[in-house]
């Protein structure tokens, strides 16, 4: 492959680039050289790691290894990849922060959960490596083996909860068997509800799997029993799920950020919806996430309109430096109409190669960049990449997706509109489902070069998500073609305001108190109504909280909420104690309770004094009770006192 230094040097100008023929065979003395020098190292070929990794015995600076040859060199435009070459180097050179990890631990005892006699193979081929027990659900014609070496059982999960080391099921119609078996296996009387617990889970049933997203849950594996091959490598890859395990902690969770609920009010429920697994759940105030189960899809973080969830493989400030660092060098080194291709490592990786060594490989213009999981890149990575001057965005998805992407369409649909309401022309986000290369290849190849921003953005910060969407908009609409003050959003959307009916509004301020975001305040020294929309997360708790139903959300985005002051939807003048002037409630509502009391409730005759208490703060009011010893029976007839639990009952009793 032709290397063009000249724009790597471009792109990358605070390095020192040096090129070699041979690095890895005649020149590799060149490279020990390069690697006793302090500093970070990075060597653009990933296929001589091993050996390049041999030499570099005691180097403790960092060193990475980046694959420029079959994401840009191999190429039908390989002579044009030099800026991309840069971008690709020059992502690698941003520091990914450590992430971390959650122990699972297996001692071996698995569970083999069939239909037929593949189940109990199954069983013969794990007994000297695993603690074995088969079980057959509806069992057939099953010879009984001659030397029980593990116990073959009858029954039906009902229900499965855990991972790996951990699993827990509900048995129904279990029922061990008889030793008395002679031609078929006999079982004695079933019975339902059993509870057993399990390390290892190897589904053989070809039935419905027992987990939500389940090539994602550790611990449970499944083939389909009429597939000998498919069958064997379940077995295979069970035979060594024994001892402790690391996997990372895909997801950070701070609960007193979450705005899952208040009062027993349900408000915010992103998460819940998208997980695949079935790892978070309510918990109070707020929802907890089972890191054991979580299989770090992202969508969850991805969704969460106050950072209480946040990705950290890597997290999303860090994952935006790497665009950063990708998308400038790579306009510094002359590149132009830049797509960037979201990829996974397993998927992505491997249809790229294929390309690469079988076809015309990527467009010069495609920037690959692999993540853990397409899922995990939220709407401000989106908006940050077209501030740097993308030109598309494109998610490389499987034909047959492990697990539910719903999150991520939700995303694109947040984009469209800002992108386009911004003046920014063509679909320039989308996603490629496919396994196929030569359909990759042709959707990429196919891509119409697209205006960028005139000046890219160069701002890099830090923080959680909501505070890089809130800088990565205000860059994209400084750049925008036809930049517009607001711009309405999709339900859903973790941006927007509140539309109050103001005539229906009491000012009872239960919104105020259920808000947790602060964007609904009040004023201590008078009754109103204030809403600050930069706060906002439409987390919906006010709209159910509202005794008078008169909130609804608006999704969408103001660019000028971030500087805008408190807006008033709703003020009155207090009502005054009249006894001692305090404040002490909203003037009008005061009045309203004073009209309708008077003369039509029997404690409030027309023109009588007691009224007078209903116009006092709460202190004064039992003060004046006291001292005109105010008895609110007083003078009224048995058949008009207020009826009792007693009356009720006795009344009731005589229907019956």
């Amino acid at each position: 492959m032709r290397l063009d230094t000249a724009a790597i040097k471009r792109g990358c100008r605070n390095s020192e680039i040096a090129e070699f023929q041979q690095l890895c065979g005649a020149e590799l003395d060149r490279f020990r050289k390069a690697a006793t020098v302090a500093g970070p190292l990075i060597v653009g070929c990933t296929q001589q790691a091993p050996l390049f990794a041999d030499e570099m015995e005691g180097r403790t600076a960092k060193t990475e290894f980046v694959n420029i040859r079959e994401t840009a060199g191999w190429s039908m435009e390989g002579s044009q990849a030099g800026p991309k070459m840069a971008a690709l180097l020059a992502a690698a050179s941003e520091s990914m922060p450590a992430y971390p990890l959650v122990s699972l631990s297996s001692e071996g005892v698995i569970l083999i959960y069939g239909r037929d006699d593949v189940a109990i193979e199954a069983g013969r081929l794990l007994a000297d490596h695993l603690d074995v027990t088969v079980m057959i659900t509806r069992p057939g014609q099953i010879v009984p083996p001659a030397t029980t070496s593990f116990p073959i059982v009858t029954g039906t999960i009902r229900n499965a909860w855990g991972h790996l080391g951990a699993f827990e099921l509900v048995i129904d119609d279990y029922a061990a068997p008889r030793p008395s078996s002679r031609d078929a296996l006999l079982f004695e009387s079933p019975r339902n509800g059993l509870t057993s617990r399990c390390d290892i889970i190897l589904d053989l049933s070809g039935g419905t799997p027992l987990f939500p997203a389940h090539d994602l849950r550790d611990g449970y594996l499944r083939a389909d029993p009429g597939d000998p091959p498919a069958m064997l490598r379940a077995v295979l890859k069970a035979r060594d799920l024994v001892g402790s395990f690391d996997k990372p902690r895909y997801v950070n969770f701070a609960p007193e950020l979450c705005v899952h609920s208040r009062s027993k009010l349900t408000g915010c429920h992103r998460c819940l919806d998208l997980c695949p697994t079935g790892a978070i759940t309510p918990d109070g105030d707020h929802v907890t996430i089972n890191s054991e189960v979580c299989a770090g899809c992202g969508q969850c973080a991805t969704a969460c309109p106050t950072g209480a969830a946040t990705y950290a493989l890597p997290p999303a400030d860090a994952l935006l430096h790497k665009l950063r660092a990708m998308l400038l060098a790579y306009c510094e080194a002359g590149g132009g109409h830049a797509v960037v291709l979201f990829h996974d490592g397993q998927h992505g990786s491997a249809l790229i190669d294929v390309l690469a060594r079988h076809g015309n490989g990527l467009p010069a213009s495609v920037l690959p960049l692999a993540v853990n999981e397409v899922t995990q890149v939220g709407l401000e990575a989106i908006i940050a990449a077209l501030a740097y001057g993308a030109a598309g965005i494109r998610f490389l998805l499987r034909g047959k997706p492990r697990h539910d992407v719903t999150g991520l369409f939700k995303t694109i649909a947040m984009a469209d509109p800002i992108i386009s309401g911004l003046g920014f022309e063509g679909r320039r986000v989308d996603t490629i489902e496919t396994d196929d290369p030569d359909v990759l290849a042709g959707t990429l190849w196919s891509i119409e070069p697209a205006p960028t921003v005139a000046q890219p953005a160069t701002f890099r910060t830090v923080g959680k998500r909501r505070e890089l969407l809130r800088l990565a908009l205000h860059e994209l609409h400084r750049l925008a073609p036809s930049p517009v003050d607001i711009i309405a959003l999709p339900e859903g959307a973790p941006l927007g305001a509140i539309s109050v009916n103001v005539e229906g509004c009491t000012l009872c301020l239960a919104c105020v108190s259920a808000c947790p975001t602060g964007a609904l305040r009040d004023d201590p020294e008078r009754p109103v109504l204030k809403f600050v929309e930069d706060a906002c997360v439409q987390c919906g708790l006010c709209q159910g909280t509202c005794p008078e139903k008169v909130i609804t959300l608006k999704p969408q985005i103001d660019f000028r909420a971030a500087r805008a002051p408190a807006q008033i939807i709703k003020q009155e003048e207090p009502a005054l104690c009249i006894r001692c002037h305090k404040p002490f409630g909203v003037k009008s509502t005061i009045e309203k309770i004073a009209a309708k009391l008077e003369g039509r409730h029997w404690m409030y005759p027309a023109g009588d004094s007691r009224l007078d208490v209903v116009r006092m703060c709460a202190d004064c009011r039992v003060i004046t009770m006291s001292e005109q010893q105010f008895d609110p029976l007083a003078g009224v007839s048995q058949r008009a006192a207020p009826r009792t639990t007693d009356d009720y009952l006795r009344e009731r009793e005589s229907k019956d």
